[in-house]
């Protein structure tokens, strides 16, 4: 377990080093008063006038410039070469939820990447904003107040079993697994609920659903234990 670096009582802003930020900070920042920029993130966040509260990654793609403008105590360099920099800030940060932009909508070995990171911390809740859909690691239990005709796709990172309601093709007899049976293009019929047998479900549905996910896994409930690393 890593020591936190990044205490917050309400969500937390982290911005990433990857394209399609901008439409995203937007609809993410009313929901959070913190920024944390990973690694080359801050170069961004500079650029349009906005100081981070805390920069944390290996340095290798913040500019050297933008370096030297933050403090020493804002700047926090964690030298390790098997985890990304999202993985670096998202185990570090002590908050309800991480709102993530410039980490997926890019780069395809990025994006999966970013979605390994989810999978290796399933006690930190977290979305993943896109230019068009965002993405999170279901809970145990969740209840999201969507609108009616809304997608919603689930795809399994590993073998497991979900029950669900509210959407028009349940899910309760499915056995997902990656390569055997997923869950895209479902369609919402009304308040969905969704139940995981383990933190290995990723639930993806439309930006315009942001506002409900947040409050959903807010008010969840129990939380996945953190994932021991053997």
């Amino acid at each position: 377990m890593n020591p936190s670096i990044v205490h917050a009582l309400e969500p937390v802003l982290l911005v990433g080093g990857g394209k399609h930020r901008k439409k995203g900070f937007a609809r993410a920042k009313v929901f959070t008063k913190k920024t944390v920029a990973a690694d080359g993130g801050a170069d961004w966040l500079v650029k349009h006038n906005i100081t981070p509260d805390m920069v944390i990654g290996d340095f290798d793609s913040i500019s050297s410039k933008v370096r030297s403008k933050l403090s020493p105590t804002r700047a926090i360099l964690v030298n390790e070469q098997d985890t990304t920099d999202f993985e670096k800030c998202l185990s570090r940060i002590e908050a309800p939820l991480v709102i993530g932009v410039g980490f997926v909508g890019g780069r395809v070995d990025h994006q999966l990447a970013s979605y390994h990171g989810l999978m290796r911390a399933p006690d930190r809740r977290c979305i993943l904003v896109g230019p068009r859909d965002i993405t999170f690691l279901a809970p145990p239990e969740l209840s999201l107040d969507l609108a009616r005709g809304s997608l919603f796709s689930l795809f399994p990172m590993g073998e497991m079993r979900a029950r669900s309601a509210g959407l028009r093709w349940p899910v309760d007899d499915v056995m997902f697994a990656p390569g055997q049976a997923i869950g895209t293009s479902n369609e919402v019929l009304g308040p969905v609920s969704l139940s995981c047998s383990k933190p290995e479900m990723l639930v993806i549905v439309p930006l315009a659903a942001l506002e409900a996910v947040v409050k959903g896994l807010l008010d969840a409930d129990a939380g996945w234990p953190a994932h021991r690393v053997e």
